[in-house]
């Protein structure tokens, strides 16, 4: 117990006044003369033992209703370190990621927990809170409940170590502080949970969904494609034992195409195949009915109306092979004889191939240079005996390196960079039983610049520096069967491929995207975003024949939208979230050492309560004053 006033509980020395009036008589006795002893009044006979008896039970009871009222006005007390703590700092942690919306017992996870922070929270002390993609600093207790019923689904979700991260970014740095960080969430699976600091309590509560069931859409793809259908197919996802199959959706601007089942029978992953006509754009959704978690119930994909990549070639060898891997839908192909050249239509080209030339003379070398400073990429394909004076002119403000001397000797070329972005998912694993193509000589060359495949030496076959591609080997027939090799095929055709990106069916909001859009900007125009509702202008970079757009955090919605320049419409673009919250698999909290663990909302703020009353008791002190006082009187009147 402890007292608000503890300097008055000096006054309990005052109880020695009444000690000491009984013990010493301090009255003494009068003698009184009578005439008869027959006016005498009659006395009640009373024993000496109980006359003392009476006298210190009076004693006792005044000195008791004495110590009480003192007592009472030194205001005793009883609370925790806690209550008793006059610098604390409160710092609430609310998990609103797309996992948040699958239903508890009373409702979405969220919108429930958000509900009773709204109804139990109080008191006169401010506080810190954030979400995943907010936070507020030492708010009112007001402005807390004003804006919390406001919160809103996030893609993002923090792992347990970001959050103490950012928790500690809003505690002050005062010592003495007494700091508590109250840990809302689901604690859907992503990392391990940290260790506590010792000047920390942290209060977890884990908010369980009902079922933890879940049917998702995970992705879209071209499986195949010919002059008048696309087939896509669509890859379903089951968590648990939801159900046996699922009806999905395809919809092109609202309007219904078509409507199947996905069958979960064999596996929890369902596949389900669409045809559609590739005569026009197709702005499509689909969508499958699953009260679990509705965020990925949806998935948005354009198709727009092909463009076409602009190669040339240039040549001074045979270029048959690059006819062949070029003369396809998406590309539009031409090829010119070194001696006939038009350099007027090298900036208006993607991708230039420079394929087996003698020397590059000073004029295409700045014709080159100035494609490759616009955003064009150019692959080099050296001659056998070329005149390595004008092929390092041309490379030595490339980066490339420096052509050194031809060497006439075979040697394999054995050294594939898997993850080297010409080869971005072109191979399911790591092939080792590869046969190698060769070559008959080739350059040696001194060069940084990143190696995509190289010879059994590890000298380097194929370079790439920003947008410039170089070959340390002429690949004609006579000099390579590179050409019939399969590695031919991705490697140049990627090279087309990524000198002007194609639009993807849809890109995911939350990471680094990168569309290229083929058309020219005046010098104040720019391109937007947009849907029926929002629009937002992207990171852009204009290039000679197109504009590099960037796009991370925004659009905020998963939806269709429209790249537009000022009004005019240039093409579609679809948007989805990242699929990574359908995984409804959890942490267990009990796991995590040092963390008060609490079931409900409801059960931490009463425990939180509780932490922070103060018991007072001044008031049955001054009722046991009077109580006292009562029974001195009782025993005065009839005690005998």
């Amino acid at each position: 117990m402890q007292f608000k006033n503890p300097e008055i509980l000096y006054f309990l020395f005052l109880l020695l006044i009444p000690i000491f009036i009984h013990l010493f008589q301090l009255r003494r006795f009068q003698k009184v003369e009578f005439t008869n002893v027959a006016f005498l009044k009659k006395v009640t006979i009373q024993t000496r033992k109980s006359s003392q008896l009476k006298k210190w039970l009076t004693l006792l009871i005044r000195m008791l209703a004495l110590a009480s009222i003192i007592i009472a006005f030194a205001q005793p007390f009883t609370a925790s370190k806690t209550a008793l703590n006059t610098k604390k700092e409160t710092v609430f942690y609310i998990d609103n990621s797309f996992s948040m919306q699958a239903r508890g017992a009373k409702g979405p996870l969220l919108e429930r927990a958000l509900q009773d922070l709204f109804d139990k929270s109080g008191g006169a002390e401010k506080l810190s809170w954030f979400t995943n993609n907010s936070e507020r600093k030492n708010t009112s207790p007001q402005d807390f409940k004003n804006e919390i019923l406001s919160v809103k689904y996030s893609q993002n979700q923090l792992t347990p170590n970001q959050v103490l991260l950012k928790a500690n970014q809003l505690f002050s740095n005062q010592k003495g502080v007494f700091k508590r960080l109250v840990y809302l969430s689901d604690f859907q699976q992503k990392e391990d949970f940290p260790e506590i600091p010792e000047d920390l309590i942290v209060d977890a509560v884990q908010l369980k969904p009902a079922k933890t069931s879940n049917i998702s859409i995970d992705s879209v793809y071209v499986a195949s494609k010919n002059a008048s259908t696309t087939q896509l197919k669509v890859i379903v996802s089951q968590l648990g034992n939801a159900t046996s199959e699922a009806p999905i959706s395809l919809f092109n601007k609202e309007k219904l195409i078509a409507k199947t089942a996905v069958d979960f029978s064999v596996n929890s992953n369902g596949t389900v195949t669409f045809d559609i006509d590739n005569s026009e754009e197709f702005i499509g959704k689909l969508e499958l009915n699953d009260p679990n978690l509705p965020f990925d119930n949806k998935l948005f994909f354009s198709i727009n109306k092909p463009g076409k990549i602009k190669v040339l070639a240039i040549n001074e060898s045979d270029g048959n092979f690059l006819r062949r891997l070029f003369e396809k839908e998406e590309f539009q192909f031409t090829q010119q004889t070194f001696k006939t050249l038009n350099y007027n239509e090298i900036p208006e080209q993607n991708f230039i191939v420079l394929n087996e030339l003698k020397e590059i003379p000073a004029s295409l070398a700045t014709a080159l240079k100035a494609f490759s400073d616009d955003g064009g990429s150019v692959l080099i394909i050296p001659a056998v005996k070329a005149d390595l004076n004008s092929y390092n002119n041309f490379l030595l403000p490339t980066a490339l390196g420096t052509l050194t001397e031809e060497k006439v000797q075979e040697k394999k070329i054995t050294n594939i960079i898997f993850s080297h972005p010409l080869f971005k998912d072109v191979f399911e694993k790591e092939v080792a039983n590869f046969q190698y193509p060769k070559v008959n000589s080739f350059y040696t060359i001194s060069s940084s610049a990143t190696p995509a495949i190289a010879f059994e030496d590890n000298q380097p076959f194929l370079l790439q520096k920003n947008n410039t591609y170089l070959f340390t080997s002429a690949i004609n027939k006579e000099n390579s069967n590179f050409q019939n090799s399969p590695l031919v095929v991705p490697t140049i055709y990627n090279m087309a491929i990524q000198s002007l990106p194609l639009t993807d069916l849809y890109y995911t909001i939350g990471t680094q995207n990168s569309i290229a859009v083929p058309v020219k900007l005046g010098p104040d125009e720019i391109l937007t975003i947009k849907d029926s509702t929002a629009r937002f202008i992207p990171l852009q970079q204009t290039k000679a024949n197109y504009v590099l757009m960037t796009t991370t955090d925004e659009p905020n919605n998963a939806n269709n939208y429209q790249i537009v320049k000022e009004s005019e419409f240039l093409e579609n673009i679809s948007y989805n979230f990242n699929r990574n919250e359908s995984e409804l698999q959890y942490l267990n909290i009990e796991d995590w050492k040092g963390a008060e663990i609490y079931k409900t909302v409801e059960d931490l703020f009463d425990s939180l309560t509780e932490a922070n009353s103060i018991n007072s008791f001044w008031k049955w002190f001054a009722i046991f004053a009077l109580l006292f006082l009562l029974f001195e009187m009782l025993i005065l009147k009839f005690y005998k």
